[in-house]
């Protein structure tokens, strides 16, 4: 099993470690209830080091990459970033990913950790066809740290004092000197809450890790585990592989048309798209339940007749709003907000309602 660079600190810090996309991870460290309030309230740092990180060059690069993605990269210029899609061409979701652009001919992939190998397999076996572009795997050479929180930014000015990080706008990134080397700090991250996600070499990883602890020690900052996590980006809605979207889901019926460019002359999946989108079947909505049971992934959804009409993608019980919430794949003509379900737990009809997404209104990055 890898180990990232901060494996050391999190296993001396006492957090529970676990298996996830091939790397031993910290899933929590003192609770995910309190590791998800000091997100919410003060500033959480996470460790996300196990997601993958490829680098595109050459002069095509941005034509290939227009047709292995579904947004518009045509849309930012160097020092932004974009969050997109690749698709299969049956329109399945083979990743979500972000890309920063570098410069005009160099494009930078952060990929879920779990996709890893099949996303770098995927641009591979496309690549060769525009000439000049070349693809690298950085996977494992790179860290990655999240900050995240209200006062997220407080802590960073602390370390990195006049570096002008307050003007970075959401989807933007700056590269910043950082004990003798170059580190990237982005205006990024799945929480909801203001902050940024910093990539730098692995050797540096623990230095600016203590540095960020030792600056937010008088804020309540606190090592967050992947079990909160995924409580915070659920109650955001935000979408996890695996779970909102995989390669079987349609982004159209995943509620990310937001970030399919129908305008671009052409990408993979573009004309399954176009076929879901004349007629679209099933829609993710947010739901929540009564009482207290955990709706869990591939939990049965039915109408107010006790007929099946989807099931759960992904359930928890909200850390801010203590109640038992989910997302769900579900027949389009029940999606809207205020319609009443019912989710099978346990072989009891638990009664709940479709809900707004999303369940919480922190403040986006």
């Amino acid at each position: 099993m890898k180990k990232t660079s901060l494996s050391a600190w999190h296993e001396g810090a006492g957090a529970k470690m676990i298996d996830f996309g091939g790397f031993l991870m910290p899933v929590q460290y003192t609770g995910i209830i309190a590791e998800h309030k000091a997100v919410r309230e003060a500033a959480g740092l996470f460790d996300v080091s196990h997601m993958g990180n490829f680098y595109v060059r050459g002069a095509r690069a941005l034509e290939f990459l227009q047709y292995m993605t579904t947004n518009d990269l045509g849309r930012i210029v160097d020092g932004q970033a974009q969050y997109t899609l690749m698709l299969y061409p049956d329109g399945g979701i083979v990743d979500d990913l972000i890309i920063y652009r570098i410069c005009a001919d160099t494009f930078f992939l952060i990929v879920n950790a779990s996709n890893c190998e099949k996303d770098f397999n995927w641009l591979g076996e496309h690549v060769g066809v525009f000439d000049g572009v070349t693809l690298e795997d950085h996977t494992g050479k790179l860290s990655l740290i999240a900050l995240q929180g209200p006062k997220a930014m407080d802590i960073l000015n602390r370390v990195f004092p006049g570096s002008g990080l307050d003007a970075l706008r959401s989807f933007h990134f700056m590269k910043l000197p950082f004990g003798g080397a170059e580190i990237m700090v982005a205006r990024t991250g799945y929480t909801g809450e203001t902050g940024v996600e910093i990539c730098l070499p692995n050797e540096k990883a623990e230095e600016l890790w203590a540095a960020l602890m030792e600056a937010g020690k008088n804020d309540g900052i606190q090592p967050i585990g992947l079990g909160a996590r995924d409580t915070l980006r659920l109650e955001m809605g935000y979408s996890l592989y695996g779970h909102e979207i995989e390669k079987d889901v349609n982004p159209l019926e995943a509620r990310l048309k937001w970030v399919v460019k129908m305008g671009k002359p052409n990408f993979i999946g573009k004309q399954a798209c176009e076929q879901v989108e004349i007629d679209p079947r099933k829609s993710v909505v947010g739901f929540s339940l009564e009482g207290r049971a955990i709706p869990r992934q591939h939990f049965k959804v039915f109408n107010s007749d006790h007929q099946e009409i989807g099931e759960v993608c992904s359930g928890t019980i909200s850390p801010t709003l203590q109640e038992p919430i989910g997302t769900a794949t579900i027949l389009l003509e029940y999606a809207t907000t205020g319609t009443p379900i019912f989710v099978e737990i346990r072989g009891t009809l638990q009664p709940g309602t479709v809900r707004r997404l999303p369940f919480v209104h922190a403040e986006r990055p």
